[in-house]
């Protein structure tokens, strides 16, 4: 009986991604790798087991990798040592024997000199380190995440608009329900060993599409304005974010002003065997929700 361990299981992907391998497997085969095993209490519940590991203790990853025939290996968070936690878990998996190691690494186009700052350069160390493991391998590589597009365009977007530095580029986003469920089709499928996906959503979008989409579900105009630099981090800390992470998210709306997500390789489409979730579908339902805790909050 094969093993399929996933970590960072408190996480938000490594958490979808063990919920869709249990549409593909017994529970008895599965098992999340969590720091604090009380923060997966319903995986656990649900028959996968926990096995209790940091990524900056190596000892705790050798152990928690015994017996592990195949590792989704979740991105731990930007703002921390991601060069030490991949390289403890990679080797790890590598002394442990593992057979066959996932990784997500963000999306990068050949020839780009585009780098997200605490992202990009750690992603290539991470390929690097595990192509040189001699672990088979395949990179999941991923877009930015549709349902985090509220961070990026603010809170009150509906009533203020869309209010983004300015630039026409196109986003192939995904949400992170569909990449989880594509991370469990490699992870249970054949014919993936040293491979690549680039896992684009479709179709591409701008921020000045997004507005035009938001304008026609409500019925009112949502505008596109373009703000400086500056005051798109200003609008950010002024809702509550730490100016580091406004810039950070800044960051990643450059990029996709720039086009660095836009292909559409139909990677995703093809791992799902369906399409994948538009940003006009997510936005439909994000924008349902809204409405329902609104109402239900009213007196």
């Amino acid at each position: 009986m094969s093993k399929v361990l996933v970590t960072g299981a408190s996480g938000h992907i490594g958490r979808l991604t063990l919920e869709k391998l249990l549409d593909r497997r017994p529970a008895s085969e599965l098992l999340g790798l969590v720091r604090d095993p009380a923060k997966a209490r319903e995986l656990a519940a649900r028959g996968i087991e926990l096995r209790q590991g940091d990524y900056l203790d190596k000892a705790s990853l050798l152990r928690a990798f015994e017996g592990v025939d195949r590792l989704m290996l979740t991105s731990t968070h930007a703002f921390t040592d991601r060069k030490t936690a991949h390289a403890n878990a990679i080797d790890a998996a590598a002394e442990a024997g593992i057979g066959h190691i996932v990784y997500m690494p963000i999306i990068r186009k050949e020839g780009s000199d585009f780098s997200m700052r605490q992202v990009t350069e750690e992603d290539i160390f991470s390929e690097q380190r595990i192509v040189s493991s001699g672990l088979t391998y395949t990179f999941v590589k991923h877009p930015p995440f549709l349902d985090t597009m509220t961070p990026f365009l603010g809170v009150a977007m509906l009533e203020k608009g869309v209010r983004v530095p300015a630039g026409d580029g196109k986003t192939g986003p995904a949400t992170r329900a569909d990449l989880a469920e594509a991370h469990a089709a490699v992870l249970t499928g054949s014919g993936h060993e040293n491979k690549s996906y680039v896992l684009t959503g479709s179709p591409a979008v701008s921020f000045s599409d997004i507005a035009a989409i938001l304008s026609q579900m409500t019925g009112e105009t949502v505008p596109y304005v373009a703000v400086s630099d500056q005051d798109y981090v200003d609008a950010r800390i002024a809702e509550g974010l730490p100016e580091f992470v406004a810039r950070f998210l800044l960051g990643w709306v450059q990029g996709m002003n720039r086009g660095e997500w836009d292909q559409q390789t139909g990677d995703l489409e093809a791992l799902l065997g369906r399409a994948p979730t538009t940003t006009e579908q997510y936005l439909r339902q994000a924008l349902s929700a809204m409405r329902r805790s609104r109402h239900a909050l009213a007196p």
